[in-house]
């Protein structure tokens, strides 16, 4: 999108809908902190041959909650993308609809707050040899490479934001190295339940299973907490069973057990079904695309819809998707 100079400066982010998207190199990896409180400790992480190293600022890490912002960025990326719209790194974007895209209240403190955020995702400094998109190479960067308000309210609220994301996770984006999450992600407020919900997403997915030991759990959330306590945590958020779409067991030999609830992220009651041929015909005609993303909304377009029976559902999706690809 254009800004009113008449060059591609910054992309304007007009979604008001768009599908949650998440890059995968976050889910997989510790980069956000978990702590409640500022987190001014260095985190060196090494896991199989990826190797990070994130040093906070002043102002502390960024946590897992500031990663809402980018998130949303992400999502404004990836729809624009879907749509044949050209991106760029830099973002403007409205604040407002910001916090409520991320189920955020819209308080004068909530605004402040979002500054603190903006503040430690520049702030927060990252070395690392993980590939986004095809390029590998051990890189430092920031999770953004700067931020400004460019519009105030007379009280001195922000109004809209112009964000730059840094290259590394633009390439993501551009690689559509990214997964839609079930907006239900924005109302977990612990942290851990954040993160547990990324890491089932990201390698359990619509499997039948994922299954990890608590050693391991324990490395790959980046939780700081001894093991007795970590597991103690998991324990009771298993037990509140607030975790979107999967459903998880603590087995007897320490071996955390996911799998997909009945109704999983953008199912709907009473939906058609559609068989594995169809979701592969879907990919061919959208390459690139998340199909179980296309899914959810034609699902969402077939209530809204009336819920008509089809008599073949799946020649109805297809159908739906070839008007989607084409815009």
């Amino acid at each position: 999108m254009a800004s009113g100079s008449g060059t591609t400066d910054f992309f304007v982010c007009d979604f008001l809908d768009a599908l949650p998207k998440d890059d995968l190199a976050s889910m997989e990896h510790p980069i956000f902190s978990l702590a409640t409180r500022p987190d001014l400790k260095i985190l060196s992480y090494i896991h199989n041959k990826a190797r990070i190293t994130i040093v906070p600022s002043v102002r502390g890490r960024a946590t897992i909650h500031d990663k809402d912002i980018l998130i949303y960025c992400i999502s404004q990326l990836m729809a624009a993308l879907n749509a044949g719209r050209p991106v760029v790194r830099a973002l403007r974007l409205t604040a407002h609809d910001l916090l409520v895209a991320t189920r955020r209240e819209t308080s004068g403190d909530a605004y402040r707050r979002l500054c603190d955020a903006f503040e430690r995702l520049a702030g927060t400094r990252i070395t690392t040899n993980i590939t986004t998109g095809d390029t590998e190479a051990t890189t430092g960067f920031g999770l953004i490479d700067s931020w400004k308000i460019v519009r105030k309210t007379r009280d001195g609220r922000m109004v809209s934001v112009v964000v730059t994301l840094s290259e590394w996770l633009f390439r993501a984006v551009m690689a559509r190295s990214v997964l839609t999450l079930n907006r239900d992600y924005f109302t977990l407020r612990r942290p851990m339940e954040r993160r547990l919900y990324e890491l089932a997403r990201k390698h359990c997915g619509r499997q039948a299973e994922w299954r990890i030991t608590v050693d391991t759990l324990l490395k790959k959330s980046g939780s700081a907490s001894p093991r007795r306590v970590f597991r103690a945590m998991l324990r009771d958020i298993i037990a509140k069973g607030n975790i979107p779409d999967y459903d998880l067991v603590l087995e007897a030999d320490d071996v955390l057990r996911v799998t997909p609830k009945v109704v999983v992220s953008g199912a709907v009651a009473g939906a058609p079904l559609l068989g594995s041929a169809a979701l592969d015909a879907a990919r061919a005609l959208a390459p690139g695309w998340d199909v179980h993303g296309l899914e959810a909304e034609w699902k969402a377009y077939w209530v809204r819809s009336g819920r008509r029976p089809l008599r073949a559902p799946e020649a109805a999706f297809l159908g739906w998707v070839r008007r989607r690809v084409a815009g």
